[in-house]
């Protein structure tokens, strides 16, 4: 794996930052630093500033609308856009359906879903997640019953991430009650118009509102929003899972918080724990490329990003806690003004201490999104070291 960059690399790299520096909206940008909450005004205007750029779908080949760039490049693009303070890209439509849909769906299907996705004008969210079927996914018990034309669909999603801003949400449903749990499992785009979808916001420790319930009574979904056969559906969420936790491990993100730790601290009893914590992620860097460098050579993401998954969510909580532990006793006053909103509050210690605590207590569920850590360990040990 050759890390050295050519010089189109490097001509690429500052291509991006001059269109993230003429294009980020400097609020947005500050919030990245400060650590404020974005609203969906923010990811929005970023998300089809680069739709329009045509990069928001950047991991995707070029005969589905995406730039087909190479692994150095989608390497580069994120870690550039980190270091500028874009926000995440919200995953769910660009980096987790869209994926599905041009791999699993029709030509209907790709033709219908893909250029909303890949301009950010539709909005996505996941329908996988439900009360006693978490970790447990196969478990899930929301049933889809055909009915001609249409499927009749009842249950519950939960921990269901920007529902309340979105279009659109893909779903796993049991289609067959009879088959084993894996087999009867179906994978279906819901319109989050259609008379029957309620979503009722979950608030979490933060203060923020980020994840939501959304039920689902007797609402008619068309068969041919069903991407893949009926029951094969595992097959794609196993697909959009292996993608998913590829992302989940945040190397860019986890790089920022490094920098703002050694910009931020002053106690020098740090510095060898955050020195630490810099090799930690630097060696998940190197994992990561390794992972990618299989893609480009034709391969998709295996049981390894379990790994991925594991390690990028134990470096996001250990930043978090160091940041509290950075702070001390500042981190103790809740002053949800100065997260939320624009505010002339003055905080209580200095100006980055209000983000310490709401950020600790968040980065806890990183553990357990995308699949958990358990799982995840378990998935190693029976698919990598056969166990």
């Amino acid at each position: 794996m050759d890390l050295a960059l050519k010089p189109e690399h490097k001509a690429f790299a500052d291509e991006v930052r001059a269109f993230a520096r003429a294009t980020l909206s400097p609020a947005t940008r500050a919030k990245s630093f400060s650590g404020k909450h974005y609203d969906r005004d923010d990811h929005m205007a970023w998300q089809q500033a680069l739709g329009s750029k045509g990069w928001l779908a950047y991991t995707w080949p070029k005969k589905y609308g995406g730039p087909g760039w190479d692994v150095t490049q989608r390497f580069l693009f994120e870690n550039v856009l980190a270091e500028e303070g874009a926000p995440r890209i919200i995953p769910f439509g660009p980096k987790m359906v869209g994926p599905v849909i041009y791999t699993f769906g029709s030509d209907e299907q790709k033709q219908r879903f893909l250029p909303g996705i890949r301009a950010s004008t539709v909005s996505w969210c996941q329908g996988y997640s439900e009360p006693g079927a978490g970790s447990d996914l196969a478990n899930l018990r929301t049933r889809a019953v055909r009915d001609g034309d249409h499927y009749v669909v009842n249950g519950q999603k939960t921990w269901t991430s920007y529902a309340h801003w979105a279009d659109w949400i893909f779903c796993l449903v049991r289609t067959d009650t009879e088959a084993k749990p894996q087999q009867g499992i179906s994978f279906l785009l819901i319109d989050m118009k259609t008379p029957g979808v309620t979503v009722r916001p979950i608030i979490m420790l933060d203060g923020a509102h980020a994840v939501n319930d959304v039920f689902l009574d007797n609402v008619r979904v068309p068969v041919a929003n069903r991407i893949g056969k009926e029951n094969e559906g595992w097959t794609c969420a196993k697909f959009l899972l292996a993608n998913e936790r590829l992302g989940i491990a945040e190397v860019p993100a986890s790089k920022r918080g490094v920098r703002s730790l050694r910009e931020l601290n002053d106690d020098p009893s740090l510095n060898e724990k955050i020195a630490d914590i810099d090799l930690q992620v630097q060696a998940l860097e190197m994992s990561e490329l390794r992972a990618l460098s299989t893609m480009a050579l034709g391969g998709a993401p295996g049981p390894e990003v379990s790994t991925l998954k594991v390690r990028g969510s134990e470096i996001q909580q250990r930043i978090a806690e160091l940041a509290m532990e950075a702070v001390g006793e500042y981190a103790a006053p809740y002053q949800p003004d100065l997260l939320f909103r624009d505010t002339n509050e003055t905080p209580v210690g200095p100006d980055h201490a209000p983000p310490a605590a709401p950020r600790y207590f968040n980065m806890r569920k990183t553990s357990i999104y995308g699949g958990s850590t358990e799982v995840q360990k378990n998935i190693v040990s029976k698919a990598i070291l056969g166990l």
